[in-house]
């Protein structure tokens, strides 16, 4: 399951990123918030504009805005 399927609310783990669909200056900023194999996440909730983008995507006591197609690159299993 890809992380931009999660459904608001429930938690799941990264297992892993496929790095080569994300530009690698957002891959840096990405692996710089943590956003990387092993993190526990959580979507608070989804954009309200055409694609539903962005994400707002809980990871620890934060909550970062990211990109469905950020998203759409990191497998999930659910916890």
């Amino acid at each position: 399951m890809k992380l931009e399927a999660l459904e608001p609310g429930k938690r799941a783990r990264i297992v892993s990123v496929d790095w080569s669909r994300v530009a690698p200056e957002d891959g840096v900023r990405l692996r710089a918030l943590g956003l990387d194999e092993g993190a526990r996440v959580a979507i608070a909730h989804r954009g309200v504009f055409g694609g539903r983008d962005p994400l707002a995507v809980i990871i620890g006591r934060m909550t970062v805005a990211l990109r469905r197609g950020h998203a759409a690159a990191m497998e999930i299993e659910l916890l």
